[in-house]
């Protein structure tokens, strides 16, 4: 297939078939240098290409072209913009795959991917979504190092457009409601398992080595059974006929959607490793407020609730970011692990936010909000022993509190 017009069309071009990516067709120009094509603006460089000069180490000094043929938009950048390869080229894994990128703490995550050098495939849900896509393509080493994707759970071709030419996939994408849920089905089961399966499929399917699932500590509690004397731990799983009865489908959600993750992973042998985060606050990037958030800014505007099947305890957003990171680069990384600064109440929560923040009315709650929750600092042991050091429930809250006024969502 030959080039149509611009100023590569009259040079000849071989084409390979690579095997690590094989829904992409790859082109290659080695007969001119590099710097011949600095400077020409985006539209003289036709068709959309991605310049990588780092992957080809054999031919160092010569402009690498390549054309990817996908079936949604292509994203580019010219020859003047900073490789991504050039300083991690030594890496493996260097391409990583982050659904639900421009969520709350996809966000964190794709910000200190980019910073540790990694290419970013970031998957949005309508890429002509301001509030989805600016806040992402405004990071540091994004023109260069991060390719956004629309991409739909439900719809595995877009998971395998996204996740293509990727080593490691992080799956962040995940319905997040504990509100009210007038059809569960539809709004968070199918979504997350189904989701959850088909972001799998497609990794194993494209020789993806590792996947890190952002699972939840809805996965772990509500839990009324566990024994009473044992603080709870990665052993430790909701009850799914407690959810159902009591009609909490959010914790249902997770705790489907990560035992079919389980099971698909023991079935066709891939490496998976989970991530359980409790309530995730601190600094937000995107524009809108996730639900963790909006349970501190309910608080401070006086809200009695006490999310009593929904709390284990917070965690600082860039915590969980660290956490999904450490788990896939380290190797010895193995099954759950829970992301909790501390395994704590509501109640105790709430206290704190209302000693910090005595200008606002924080409602005095009961405290001790989870029954049968048994309070512990170092529940978060795996991650502590891979040298994660979590910022405490304090700054959590001044963090998260500074955020929303700089957001304007308070006063």
């Amino acid at each position: 297939m030959a080039l149509q017009g611009g100023p590569l069309a009259e040079h000849s071009h071989r084409m390979i078939k690579a095997k690590s990516v094989p829904n992409f067709l790859l082109r290659l120009e080695i007969n001119r240098p590099k710097e011949a094509y600095a400077g020409m603006s985006s539209s003289s460089l036709s068709p959309v290409i991605l310049f990588l000069s780092a992957c080809v180490p054999k031919y160092p000094n010569f402009f690498v072209q390549f054309h990817m043929i996908i079936k949604t938009e292509i994203s580019f950048w010219r020859t003047g913009a900073k490789f991504c390869g050039s300083e991690m080229a030594k890496r493996e894994g260097e391409a990583v795959c982050v659904t639900g990128g421009s969520g709350y703490i996809g966000s964190w995550l794709v910000r200190l991917l980019l910073e540790r050098g990694y290419t970013v495939h970031a998957t949005v849900k309508d890429l002509k979504d301001e509030k989805e896509t600016k806040h992402l393509e405004d990071f540091e080493g994004a023109k260069s190092c991060l390719v956004l994707f629309q991409m739909d759970l439900l719809n595995y071709d877009s998971i395998v457009t996204a996740i293509a030419g990727t080593t490691g996939v992080f799956h962040l994408a995940s319905p997040c409601i504990v509100d009210e849920v007038r059809d569960p089905e539809n709004e968070l089961l199918a979504p997350a398992i189904k989701g959850t399966i088909n972001v799998l499929t497609a990794a194993k399917e494209l020789g993806v080595r590792r996947v890190v699932v952002t699972s939840s500590i809805s996965a772990i509690v509500p839990s009324p059974n566990w024994p009473a004397d044992v603080v709870k731990n990665e052993e430790c799983w909701t009850d799914e006929e407690y959810c159902k009865q009591k009609g909490v489908w959010y914790p249902l959600s997770k705790t489907l959607a990560e035992k079919a993750a389980w099971e698909f992973a023991k079935e066709k042998k891939l490496d998976i490793v989970v991530v359980n985060p409790g309530t995730v606050m601190g600094p937000v990037i995107p524009p809108t407020l996730n639900a963790s958030m909006l349970m501190i800014l309910r608080l401070l505007q006086g809200c009695t609730d006490v999310y009593e099947n929904f709390f284990m305890g917070s965690v600082h957003v860039k915590d969980v970011a660290l956490a999904h990171i450490l788990v896939y680069e380290n190797k010895s990384a193995t099954g759950r692990h829970l992301c909790v600064e501390a395994i704590s109440h509501y109640g105790d929560f709430a206290a704190k936010v209302a000693e910090l923040f005595p200008e606002y009315k924080i409602p005095r709650l009961p405290k001790d909000t989870q029954p049968g929750l048994l309070r512990a600092k170092d529940a978060s042991k795996k991650l502590i022993d891979l040298g994660l050091e979590f910022i405490p429930m304090e700054q959590i809250i001044r963090d998260a509190v500074q955020s929303l006024k700089s957001k304007g969502f308070i006063s």
